[in-house]
């Protein structure tokens, strides 16, 4: 059978290779990373075009079903994947990793109400891990910010004073805590992306009384079919194949 893997994730890489060589996956990047890791098999990079440009691609493919297993804040591609699957009735699921709890967490909705937040509390050095798109929000803040992305944000969204930090997990628990205290943080801004690979900041944050803004996950589109975990997805993948 030959499936379509938007991924750009580990999740996404370990069903890969989990399923080569029985199944045919062929893996969708976005291609916003430098020098992404690559999973196993065929790998295509770049966008779509769209929901148009999917759904093309879809009748042009002919593919026996679409696992959707991109970030949990990828929002418009997860939409735009459900609603065309469900137009051609290719069947669809969503491997989505579980979320981390919020705890003491102050969860608010989007990096600009984060930003807000960072702007009501007064806090003066923050560690500002919502990703290169994220830093855009927080440009007019009166805050040092000690930025952590796998890419360059662009030099227009930047806030006046920051440092850069290019770097991808996974990050360790003793990393984590040496970051803070050096950077001298009053507050972690965070997106709950969830998994492991990221959560010792959380720990770390903790650990040192660090308060925690996080922003919480836009909602996934009604109706999708979700599992938590590769296991589950390779399951439903070899069980589409022999429906």
């Amino acid at each position: 059978m030959r499936i379509l893997l938007l991924g750009g994730t580990a999740e996404a890489r370990a069903l890969a290779a989990q399923l080569h060589p029985d199944v045919e996956a062929i893996s969708s990047l976005a291609g916003r990373v430098p020098d992404p890791a690559l999973p196993v098999g065929q790998v295509r990079i770049g966008g779509f075009g769209g929901a148009d440009g999917l759904r093309d691609w879809l009748r042009e493919a002919v593919v026996d079903a679409v696992v959707d297993a991109t970030h949990p804040f990828a929002a418009t591609i997860t939409a735009n994947a459900a609603m065309v699957c469900r137009e051609l009735d290719v069947p669809y699921l969503a491997l989505v990793r579980p979320a981390w709890p919020p705890g003491d967490a102050l969860v608010v909705a989007s990096d600009t109400e984060a930003a807000n937040t960072v702007a009501e509390k007064r806090f003066s050095r923050v560690f500002l891990t919502t990703g290169r798109s994220g830093a855009a929000a927080f440009k007019d803040a009166d805050a040092w910010f000690l930025i952590r992305a796998v890419a360059e944000p662009e030099p227009h969204d930047l806030p006046l004073r920051h440092e850069i930090l290019l770097s991808r997990g996974p990050y360790h628990y003793d990393y984590e805590l040496a970051i803070l205290r050096e950077h001298r943080i009053d507050a972690l801004v965070t997106k709950n992306s969830g998994g492991a690979m990221t959560r010792p900041k959380l720990d770390a944050a903790a650990a040192l009384g660090i308060p925690v803004i996080m922003v919480d996950r836009p909602p996934l589109p009604e109706g999708v079919q979700t599992v938590a975990t590769v296991d589950d997805a390779a399951l439903w993948v070899r069980s589409a194949g022999r429906s």
